[in-house]
């Protein structure tokens, strides 16, 4: 299973154009700077969480994700969305969308269908915490603009369902158009069956047709992609043994060039520092969290020159202190 998911670089231009300043979403999520002008935009869940969770902070907005999800205009439409509207109907776009999900990113789109309903939930298959609620609002709202977008009609949904409260519940329900409810199982958006297979005006089985290849090659190459990045990840994992190794000395390892090794890097969407980062970002929870290690030997361990080097970079990692975190993560496997 991949472990990273690709961001479009469109979210940035729509949070610029909502007035949410791109560049302290980045610096709250603790996310390169220059995240969306990399070739590819691939982040991890954790990541991918932390963005959203940024999105939301930076915003001050409770329906960031809502305006975020809805789009009008075609052309602005992700090449998997217009693949979506060149189908029979929001059930053929859903299942469509479902694998390339479930080939592409650690996530899973998951719909039923009964005489009555057609449900959908998304489910975040490396996730150790509760999604963004902004993200599952922005999932919500797509799945809307593309039942809308694809039918030609002011679709709405029949109920939308949420395991955490939301703020501003009425506001939700003017924007869906339904009922919203909060305190259930699941997270899902439910259409009435008779909506989920109005014919989309928008089908296009030739066009559809040229852009099913296209996805099948660039599912090869994300694969190989992810593949190459934890291939480096480990490579770096393997010599951090008291010291930081440099972009020399792994591209020995794995017989390339430096510049070879950073041109694929980048092609993934990922960079050598990020992906060291990476790797020690993992390390130190492994050590925190399964060793008897003084804070200083994790350090040495990592190749920061000091403590309060390896303290300043676990902070932008996790938010708090090595030692705190430490003491959390011990008590909570103490209860």
């Amino acid at each position: 299973m991949l472990k990273h998911f690709r961001v479009a670089g469109r979210l940035a231009v729509k949070l610029a154009e909502l007035g949410v300043p791109v560049h302290e979403v980045l610096r709250k999520a603790g996310l390169p700077q220059d995240l969306f002008q990399q070739t590819r935009v691939l982040v991890s869940t954790e990541e991918l969480f932390a963005l959203w969770h940024a999105v939301e902070s930076v915003s001050g907005d409770p329906l960031i994700g809502l305006r975020l999800g809805v789009e009008t205009r075609t052309e602005r439409f992700h090449p998997m969305g217009i693949a979506a509207l060149s189908t029979e109907n929001l059930v053929e776009a859903v299942k469509h969308m479902a694998r390339f999900k479930k080939l592409t990113v650690p996530e899973e789109i998951v719909s039923s269908m009964n005489d009555d309903e057609f449900s959908i939930n998304f489910r975040w298959l490396q996730a150790v915490e509760a999604e963004p609620r902004a993200l599952t609002d922005h999932c919500f709202a797509w799945m809307v603009t593309i039942a809308q977008h694809g039918t030609g009609k002011p679709v709405t949904p029949l109920r939308v369902e949420y395991i955490q409260p939301r703020a501003s519940v009425r506001a939700m329900e003017r924007h869906f158009g339904c009922p919203v409810t909060s305190g259930v199982s699941r997270n899902a958006i439910v259409f009435r069956a008779e909506d989920a297979t109005l014919p989309f005006v928008t089908r296009n089985m030739e066009l559809l047709d040229m852009l099913a290849p296209q996805f099948d090659e660039q599912m090869k190459l994300q694969k190989a992609e992810d593949s190459f990045i934890e291939l480096v990840r480990r490579a770096i994992q393997d010599r951090l043994t008291g010291q930081r190794p440099s972009i020399e000395v792994v591209a020995r390892a794995l017989h390339m060039s430096s510049r070879t090794l950073q041109r694929r890097l980048q092609e993934g969407g990922s960079s050598f520092q990020r992906v060291l980062d990476e790797a020690r970002h993992q390390m130190a929870r492994y050590y925190l969290s399964n060793s008897a290690l003084e804070l200083n030997e994790a350090a040495y361990l990592l190749g920061f020159q000091d403590p309060n080097s390896f303290g300043r970079a676990f902070r932008s990692w996790e938010g708090v202190p090595p030692g705190d975190w430490r003491e959390t993560h011990r008590a909570s496997a103490t209860a």
